[in-house]
């Protein structure tokens, strides 16, 4: 069995995916499609570069993270069509989206979150030596987000289903009762929330492009990280924070409801009701490390192989 992987060059996580992927997988991956029996489109938002011929006499196999509904037009359901006539399995991260795709499809659905490495992620004691290394002092209360707020075509306006402005509502309302919180963020296009910021008073740092061993040491540092998005395919953040026992709570999107406990998971309008579970969910992030993460792929694929 030997399966290619679509590429794609984005600095985004599924660059990360991927290269993680054919690093431990090596006796499975081939860079030669016509060599492959199964085609993984795990980037489908370019599969119109992967050629119709390779589609059409290999078993193909498309990622899906999420689908936004409410921006579901008709090219974007023409291109959905389009792609779904070449599919022999479908693979999403995350029950909900699961739920999603079978409004739109019949075909075999598996839904399998990625895998986090623990060789990027873990936690650290050290915690206040590493708050004076990056510029806070151990009073402080940090609340994280690691993640894009703001469209790409103008770089001002908000981008809703990553939830920036459910996020300033509550760092408001905290920071009102918390004259110590600081807000940590990471990420590129963060420019929304920046500006919304500076509005309202409420401090933060800003660390743009975070490698990963900076990316661990932020989540080691925070007491609160905020998932408050409308929309998701994971985040990877529910795992990079339950790996790094970083205190969580989240909206119920993407595998929110997988990783973490239910008491971790709040509407907006209620959010000071969730309570961080960090011992819950690391130890549900033990069923997502490398090789765990990963043999639930090869299963996957020999499966398809087999079938």
């Amino acid at each position: 069995m030997k399966i290619y992987t679509n590429k794609i060059k984005e600095s985004w996580i599924i660059d990360r995916v991927i290269k993680e992927w054919n690093q431990q997988n090596s006796d499975l991956i081939t860079k030669k499609i016509k060599e492959s029996d199964i085609v993984w489109i795990i980037a489908n938002w370019v599969w119109r570069k992967v050629p119709k011929k390779y589609l059409q006499n290999k078993k193909v196999v498309v990622s899906v993270y999420h689908i936004d509904f409410d921006s579901f037009d008709e090219k974007e359901e023409k291109n959905f069509y389009e792609l779904d006539q070449y599919v022999h399995t479908y693979h999403v991260i995350s029950l909900k989206t699961k739920e999603q795709l079978q409004k739109l499809t019949n075909k075999k659905i598996i839904s399998i979150p990625f895998w986090i490495n623990q060789k990027n992620y873990f936690y650290k004691d050290d915690k206040k030596e590493l708050r004076e290394k990056l510029g806070f002092s151990t009073s402080d209360f940090l609340v994280g987000s690691f993640q894009r707020d703001t469209e790409g075509h103008d770089l001002k306006s908000p981008k809703l289903i990553k939830g920036p402005d459910i996020f300033l509502n509550i760092v408001s309302e905290m920071n009102k009762k918390n004259e110590n919180l600081k807000v940590v963020l990471s990420g590129t296009r963060r420019q929304y929330l920046i500006n919304e910021l500076n509005k309202i008073n409420v401090e933060y740092k800003y660390f743009e492009m975070a490698d990963l061993e900076l990316l661990n040491n932020l989540y080691n540092i925070l007491d609160l990280y905020l998932v408050t998005s409308r929309l998701e395919g994971g985040p990877q953040a529910i795992l990079e924070s339950a790996i790094t026992k970083t205190p969580i709570i989240s909206t119920d999107v993407g595998v929110a409801s997988e990783v973490l406990h239910h008491d971790s998971i709040f509407e907006p309008e209620f959010y000071q009701n969730a309570k961080p579970n960090t011992e819950y969910a690391f130890q549900k992030s033990d069923e997502y490390i490398i090789p765990e993460g990963m043999k639930k792929f090869r299963a996957m694929f020999k499966e398809i192989y087999e079938n």
